[in-house]
C-alpha cells in the first residue's frame, strides 16, 4: 500500500476527493523516487484511487515498472461530504470534526461516508486482490485514511485508533494476504 505522493494542500486543506488536485513539485520528486524504488523489485500489479494525486504517483510508479494501472474505486479516498474542500483551521471547534477524530467507529462526515464502510470496501478489496494474485505483490496507491484502516482491521484494532500511527506522502505499508488472512509487514516505511 503506498500512500500517494504531497500536493499543495497537504496539512491545510481536506481535499478529500477533489479533482484538479496535482501533485506539487515536491511530490513529483517523490513520485519518481518511489518508481526507482519500485523498479529494482517490481510488483506484479499495480493499482490506483481514482483521484488525481494518486494516479500521478501511480503513472510514475507505471513507467518506471512496464506496467499498467488498473484504477479502482475501492481504493478511493473517504467521502468527506461537506467537509470536502474545508481548511483543517475551519474545522476546528466543529464539534462533529472532533466526534470524526477521536470517534471514527461511530461518527460520519456531514453528507459522506463512515469510515466503517470505507474500512469495509477496501478490506475487501485487500482480499479480492490476494485471490487474484496468489503468491504475488500488488502495489496499491491510495490514501492515508484508507491505508490507516486497512492496517487496524489487520491489527484488529478499532477505527478509534488509526490517529494512533502515521501513515505519511509517498510512503510505503507492506500488507501480506491470503486466503489464511492477513499481517501487516511494515508501516510508514520510507524511499531513502
Amino acid at each position: 500500500m503506498i500512500r500517494h505522493a504531497a500536493h499543495g494542500h497537504l496539512g491545510n486543506t481536506l481535499s478529500g476527493r477533489t479533482e484538479g488536485i496535482a501533485l506539487s513539485a515536491e511530490g513529483a520528486g517523490q513520485a519518481r523516487s518511489l518508481a526507482e524504488r519500485l523498479a529494482e523489485n517490481p510488483p506484479d500489479a499495480l493499482q490506483s484511487s481514482p483521484v488525481q494525486r494518486a494516479r500521478e504517483t501511480a503513472d510514475a510508479i507505471a513507467g518506471a515498472c512496464g506496467l499498467r494501472t488498473e484504477v479502482t474505486d475501492a481504493l478511493n479516498e473517504v467521502d468527506f461530504g461537506a467537509w470536502t474542500g474545508r481548511s483543517f483551521a475551519s474545522l476546528e471547534g466543529d464539534a462533529a470534526w472532533g466526534r470524526w477524530n477521536t470517534r471514527r467507529s461511530e461518527a460520519s462526515p456531514p453528507g459522506g461516508e463512515t469510515m466503517v464502510a470505507a474500512q469495509e470496501r477496501a478490506v475487501a478489496h485487500l482480499y479480492e486482490t490476494a485471490a487474484r494474485f496468489p503468491g504475488g505483490t500488488v502495489a496499491m496507491v491510495t490514501h492515508c485514511d484508507i491505508i490507516r484502516a486497512i492496517a487496524a482491521a489487520v491489527l484488529g484494532l478499532s477505527l478509534d485508533q488509526i490517529l494512533n500511527f502515521d501513515i505519511d506522502p509517498a510512503r510505503i505499508s507492506r500488507i501480506a494476504a491470503g486466503d489464511w488472512g492477513a499481517r501487516v509487514l511494515s508501516l510508514n516505511e520510507g524511499v531513502a
